[in-house]
């Protein structure tokens, strides 16, 4: 036993201290969203500091026990930024179900995001409804993002504006989804395209 625990010293060390900084990082998130007037329910939890922008008039919810994984090293794929989520103009809504979970991830709403319950986000994904600069005259109007439940965006995927996911659908690694994607399949690709249907 005791031989054991030296040969793995370092994993003890390092599973010690992953239990201190998500009590620490779950802390904080829960002072920052009281700060940013962020509905956030019980039981949510992270590891590495998430960042909230809420515009005035706006409305951002987080349903029960949902997890931000926010640090560079807290997911082993390795994230770019922390978890951020922004509501960019008045009357703007971003919600979110229960039992989510995000990893890097950055959702900016300037209309309406809405995201289900039980929706995985892998390392790095990008949820928007807008194509910002909006006084540039080449940029579109605004349009909702919905992701409906149990939901599944691989690493690095791009969610871009107007766009529906169906439940249980999973979207693979790195793509950018432009169009809306039926529920019970399998989509990837630039631009995502509907691979093979799920018997679910």
């Amino acid at each position: 036993m005791q031989d054991d625990f030296f040969r793995n010293f370092a994993h003890y060390v390092s599973e010690g201290l992953a239990i201190l900084d998500r009590w620490h990082s779950s802390l904080w998130l829960r002072l920052r969203a009281r700060i940013w007037r962020v509905e956030l329910r019980r039981h949510c939890r992270a590891i590495g500091p998430v960042f909230f922008y809420r515009r005035q008039d706006s409305k951002i919810s987080i349903g029960r026990a949902c997890t931000f994984l926010s640090r560079k090293t807290s997911n082993a794929v390795g994230l770019y930024c922390p978890c951020m989520l922004s509501t960019i103009e008045r009357h703007a809504e971003l919600k979110i179900g229960n039992n989510c979970g995000f990893s890097g991830t950055r959702i900016w709403a300037a209309k309406s995001v809405e995201i289900g319950s039980n929706v995985r986000c892998g390392a790095n994904t990008f949820i928007t409804d807008s194509d910002a600069h909006t006084n540039d005259p080449r940029a579109g109007k605004d349009a909702p993002v919905v992701i409906e439940d149990n939901v599944w965006l691989g690493a690095g995927v791009m969610v871009l504006k107007g766009v529906h996911i169906g439940r249980n659908s999973v979207i693979g690694a790195g793509s950018v989804v432009t169009h809306d994607i039926p529920a019970n399949v399998v989509a990837a690709g630039n631009p995502c395209r509907v691979i093979k249907e799920l018997k679910v």
